[in-house]
C-alpha cells in the first residue's frame, strides 16, 4: 500500500479490554477498520455516530481519511476506544482543537473496568445464598 509513505497523525485509545489505534491522512473522507469499511465492521448506526463525532466537531468530515486497527473487547468497547484514538489524533494534528474536544468530553478515557472476582464469592460482589438451617 502507498499509505506507509504518506504523512499521518497517530492516536491511541483504550476502553475496557479494547485497544484502538487511529491514523489520520489528508483527503478521502472515509473510515476504514483493518481492510473493511467501518459501516461493515461495526454494522450499527450508533457506533458510526460515535466514530464521526470528533471528526464532525473538528469540521474535518470530508477532509480526512481514517484508518483504524482495533483489538480486544466487544464492539461497543472498540467503538469507544476508536473514538478516543481519533480524538487524540485530531489533537496531534491541530492543538487548537484541544479545548473543543475537551469540552465535549472526547479526550477523557473512561476508567471503568471489570472488577475482579473475590474468593468465597460467585462473582465480584455476588455472595452465595445464606441458609440459616
Amino acid at each position: 500500500m502507498a499509505e506507509s509513505s504518506e504523512h499521518y497523525y497517530y492516536g491511541l485509545g483504550r476502553r475496557k479490554e479494547a485497544i484502538a489505534t487511529a491514523r489520520l491522512y489528508k483527503g478521502g473522507g472515509e473510515i476504514v477498520v483493518g481492510d473493511v469499511s467501518a459501516e461493515d465492521y461495526f454494522n450499527n448506526s450508533t457506533f458510526m455516530q460515535l466514530l464521526q463525532q470528533p471528526i464532525l466537531l473538528a469540521g474535518q468530515d470530508k477532509k480526512l481519511r481514517v484508518t483504524l486497527n482495533v483489538s480486544g473487547g466487544g464492539k461497543r468497547g472498540q467503538a469507544d476506544a476508536a473514538r478516543l484514538a481519533i480524538s487524540r489524533a485530531l489533537e496531534v494534528m491541530n492543538e487548537d482543537l484541544h479545548t473543543t474536544l475537551k469540552k465535549a468530553g472526547l479526550l477523557t478515557r473512561d476508567p471503568r473496568e471489570k472488577e475482579r472476582k473475590k474468593p468465597g464469592l460467585k462473582r465480584a460482589r455476588k455472595a452465595p445464598q445464606f441458609s440459616k438451617r
